[in-house]
């Protein structure tokens, strides 16, 4: 919405030009301020999802993501997928992990849960899941731990669309230092290595 506001803007400073110049170069300045804004907060968001250009800005509610601990290996479930108990803030919920997943997406049930909110300021983000495409918002997850890994600041999606479904995807995998399967179990290993997770209270 935002860019197609910065479009009109600078349609209508184009128009103005010749019978108010003064007016039509402001609105066309500001027109091309608005979507070099735009444009910014974009690549803000993507930068977040790759480790190797991942920043942390606080001031705009992007906090430093890290993902630390120990070893923690994953038996494959009978329906061929890796499932793991974690904890969201505190609360307990099952994930899926996802290879082919961009994002750690969570369902709304456990966003609520967990005290989650969505972003102010972020972009909507478009997820395709099984029942078509769905629009998202992006928060940021305070603490997530599962077996002895703990990722705090963790960029994730709260997503309606898929039910009951929890996702844990490569903005997280991506920070470990290895993830393969060995003999039906997933071994994930962190690139910071820490003394096991004290158990949460």
């Amino acid at each position: 919405m935002a860019a197609i506001a910065a479009m009109v803007l600078g349609l209508f400073g184009s128009l103005l030009l010749r019978p108010l110049p003064a007016l039509g170069k402001t609105m066309r300045v500001a027109s091309t301020l608005l979507l070099v804004a735009v444009l910014g907060l974009i690549v803000l968001q993507l930068s977040r999802n790759d480790p190797r250009f991942s920043m942390a800005v606080p001031a705009l509610g992007y906090p430093e993501q890290v993902v630390e601990g120990g070893e923690t290996r994953v038996q494959m479930a009978r329906d061929g997928h890796f499932w793991l108990e974690a904890e969201v803030n505190g609360h307990r919920a099952n994930f899926m992990v996802d290879t082919g997943a961009t994002l750690t997406a969570v369902s709304q049930t456990t966003a609520e849960a967990a005290g989650l909110e969505a972003r102010s300021g972020g972009l909507p983000i478009m997820l395709r899941t099984a029942n078509g495409t769905v629009s998202a918002q992006s928060a940021s997850i305070d603490e997530l731990r599962f077996g002895n890994v703990a990722a705090r600041g963790l960029d994730a999606v709260i997503a309606p669309g898929l039910g009951d479904t929890n996702v844990i995807g490569m903005n997280l995998l991506s920070r470990l230092a290895s993830v393969r399967i060995e003999q039906g179990e997933l071994i994930l290993v962190p690139n910071n290595p820490q003394p096991p997770l004290p158990p949460a209270e």
